[in-house]
């Protein structure tokens, strides 16, 4: 079962594993829910966990593929990327409304190497969590 699974996966693009979102982490658990019954000693059968996990995987393929054609679809059912710092300015706004602290912004400046939220020309909170640091240029 875990073959099989893996492999509809793989097969599904690498988009699935490359770019993990709310969507996609929500599609994990389900899969996982449709085949525990398949995999455990229980009264389960392969050919039922076979069955929901493709039809899992197709569903997630076609709304991938939604998703690409209608981009307001994808910015509804996902979200949208934020702007956390610009020019040098935290936009404790942006921040609140994440739930974000300035202790946690700090950690990921320090991480791309940056000492001073000044010296950022713009930060991006991502839809996938991760924080993009554009670093301010000074010559």
């Amino acid at each position: 079962m875990l073959i099989y699974v893996v492999a509809a996966l793989r097969l599904s693009g690498k988009r699935q594993v490359a770019q993990m979102n709310v969507y996609d982490l929500v599609l994990i658990m389900a899969l996982a829910n449709g085949v525990q019954n398949a995999m455990t000693a229980g009264r389960g059968e392969l050919w039922v966990g076979i069955v929901s996990s493709g039809t899992l995987i197709l569903i997630g393929r076609w709304v991938s593929s939604l998703m690409v054609r209608h981009p307001r679809l994808q910015e509804r059912l996902i979200g949208a990327p934020t702007v956390i710092i610009n020019d040098g300015q935290l936009i404790r706004d942006q921040m609140r409304r994440e739930h974000l602290t300035e202790e946690q912004v700090m950690t990921v400046l320090r991480q791309h190497g940056v000492a001073h939220p000044r010296d950022v020309k713009m930060a991006v909170l991502e839809v996938d969590g991760t924080l993009s640091v554009v670093p301010r240029h000074r010559d």
